[in-house]
């Protein structure tokens, strides 16, 4: 016979509960139907009693050997077990089978939440295909090596980072990014694990282990999230320690102090154990960090990864955001668009400049390359030196050639010319005698502008640029993009220094969230509130150094990230009022007498299903 839906869904320990649950349930209703009174009941109720209770009676005994007493199956054990001997049998079971059900819920709802996570971060590939003596072996991807060669058929996940060797193919980066649109990929182009492969076959030469793969790091993110945990979270863990045996003592004194002075011990020993049911943290202790852990599963679905609910609760508290420029707001992919020779042609002066950048990696030096077109002898460069901050010194044919900003040509002893045109300026200078100016640009990505109008929307109050790009050039961006604040032309330490006296500079309460590439700017990246590495995918030094990852480089995202968190801290906020809310109205109303056990229950197993129903809304919390 085929089990309904959520049963089926269900784990073994799970199904086993459910039927002592249903068990119980159909031997209560006989129970009640039978026509004895008094004592004589006593039999009947017992049997559902103790199926479906005696779990939370050995969990109770269990947990008081080692020390652990004031718990929910304590709170649980001694009220159950006080109402039956105080003659009331209906309420001892209908207590325990409601808070089984409670149980059963909540186990049910923090494993949907789980399987959630585990599918969206199923990324993790069985088996690799790699080529050894001239055939293909199917092996664990912890077996392969560094440049050896792997073979990814259409339709096979990704195993391990590396770069195409031969064939072209389009790559599903949803499980990783978010985004659903595939991307092309050709001989050359860096592939990184996680990935699906859809169409072409591919040979790619392995450039990481597994264990450094980002496929691994992406997991080790992910599993270890629960283990930073917000203040909220804390919060709660501090509360329960020491609520419980604060509420255990206060039914104690309900059940002793008042009997002493009217000689009603049942009618007080009943309040108080009324009391004790109610009393349970469940709520609060379950949906908190039920909350947190949808919301970092929620971002996750939407290529955002949030190292922790401590980041999630900082996140939800930021007022200023902080960009770099290359690589963030721009697309980090530079062109010469412009040069202004003096004293030599414009095919020299480039030439100049690409040669003495030949051996730097820097994106510039790749755009001064690609705009020369030859290729860099090496006898004819010498003694390359480089200056942080400044630009490079090389021996050029015999010559002494200065590439870099207007420092470097003063330090030379070259005059340079002003250049006004929008863009980084490259001078040029041989044998201190200045030759000339190179316009680079970098453009604007698309979603720049979009990305800081989204800020403005979900409150935050400033967004600010800290570039190394002259002023000239960063204030272009600053205004197109309309920016509160842009600081240019600075060096490394700088970019520290201005960003420290921004952190001094903010409301109490609020926090500072940097967007970097998390190479450049680890220092900065570290020193704030909330670090997001932009445009990660596939980058040790972003995941390493950020506490939130784009997967990537739409920067768009840094708004949904803040909106995703609010609304986490929203939830977890709702929860936390709520629950203590009705726990201490009806905790007086115990008190008072005015509550019976059935209102006990809802106070106990009601509010516990309705906080770990909203705390589920924060698994659905991902945007675009």
């Amino acid at each position: 016979m085929k089990l309904p839906r959520f049963v089926a869904e269900m784990n073994k320990k799970q199904r086993k509960q459910l039927y002592s649950i249903l068990a119980a349930a159909i031997l209560y209703v006989i129970a009640i139907l039978v026509p004895l009174k008094g004592w004589w009941r006593l039999p009947l109720f017992l049997l559902p009693y103790a199926a479906v209770g005696w779990r939370v009676l050995w969990k109770a005994i269990k947990n008081i050997s080692r020390g652990q007493v004031f718990d929910e199956n304590f709170l649980m054990a001694v009220a159950s077990i006080g109402a039956m001997c105080a003659g009331e049998f209906s309420e001892a079971v209908a207590v325990m089978l409601f808070y089984q059900v409670g149980e059963l819920f909540e186990s049910c709802a923090v494993g949907r939440s789980r399987q959630s996570i585990t599918q969206l971060m199923d990324i993790r590939p069985d088996s690799a295909n790699v080529e050894r003596s001239g055939e293909i072996e199917e092996v664990d991807p912890e077996e392969v090596s560094i440049g050896e060669i792997i073979v990814i058929r259409p339709g096979e996940r990704i195993p391990l980072d590396g770069t195409i060797v031969e064939g072209s193919s389009s790559i599903d980066t949803v499980a990783l990014t978010g985004e659903p649109v595939p991307r092309t990929a050709r001989t050359g182009d860096s592939v990184i694990s996680g990935c699906i492969n859809l169409s072409g076959a591919l040979r790619v030469r392995v450039e990481k282990e597994f264990g450094e793969s980002t496929v691994a790091k992406i997991l080790d993110l992910v599993e270890n999230a629960s283990s930073r945990k917000a203040r909220y979270e804390n919060f709660i863990t501090k509360f329960a320690r020491i609520y419980t045996p604060a509420v255990c003592a206060a039914a104690l004194l309900l059940a002793v102090v008042p009997s002493l002075f009217t000689g009603d011990w049942g009618k007080w020993v009943s309040r108080a154990l009324i009391f004790l049911v109610v009393s349970c943290p469940c709520a609060l202790v379950i949906s908190v960090p039920l909350s947190f852990f949808g919301g970092i599963g929620g971002a996750s679905k939407a290529g955002i990864l949030i190292k922790g609910g401590n980041f999630m609760e900082a996140l939800s508290q930021v007022d200023c955001v902080v960009f770099d420029k290359t690589g963030t707001l721009t697309r980090g992919s530079f062109e010469v668009t412009g040069a202004h020779p003096e004293g030599c042609d414009r095919a020299k002066l480039i030439e100049l400049a690409a040669l003495a950048e030949s051996y730097s990696t820097h994106p510039i030096a790749d755009s001064l390359r690609r705009a020369w077109g030859g290729e860099a002898d090496e006898s004819r460069v010498r003694d390359v030196e480089e200056i942080s901050g400044k630009g490079v010194i090389a021996a050029i044919d015999g010559a002494a050639v200065a590439v870099g900003n207007d420092k470097l040509m003063r330090q030379v002893g070259a005059e340079p010319v002003p250049c006004a045109e929008p863009g980084t300026v490259v001078y040029v200078a041989r044998d201190g005698r200045y030759l000339g100016s190179i316009v680079i640009s970098d453009e604007l990505k698309p979603q720049s502008r979009e990305a800081i109008s989204a800020l403005k929307a979900c409150g935050v109050g400033k967004a600010v640029m800290l570039s190394g790009d002259r002023r000239l050039a960063a204030e272009a961006v600053g205004r197109e993009l309309g920016l509160d604040e842009v600081h240019a032309e600075l060096l490394p330490d700088q970019k520290v220094e201005e960003f420290e006296k921004l952190l001094q500079r903010k409301a109490k309460g609020s926090a500072l969230a940097f967007v970097g590439d998390g190479i450049n700017d680890a220092p900065v990246l570290s020193r704030a509130d909330v670090g997001i590495a932009m445009g990660a995918l596939g980058s040790d030094a972003a995941i390493e150094a950020a506490d939130v990852v784009l997967m990537d480089d739409n920067p768009v995202k840094i708004a949904s990230a803040i909106r995703i968190s609010k609304r986490t801290i929203g939830i977890v906020k709702q929860n936390i009022l709520f629950a203590l809310a009705v726990k201490f109205v009806i905790l007086a109303l115990s008190a008072l007498g005015l509550a019976n056990m059935w209102l006990a229950v809802f106070g106990d197993v009601g509010v516990s299903v309705i906080a770990i129903l909203n705390a589920m809304r924060a698994l659905k919390l991902q945007e675009g």
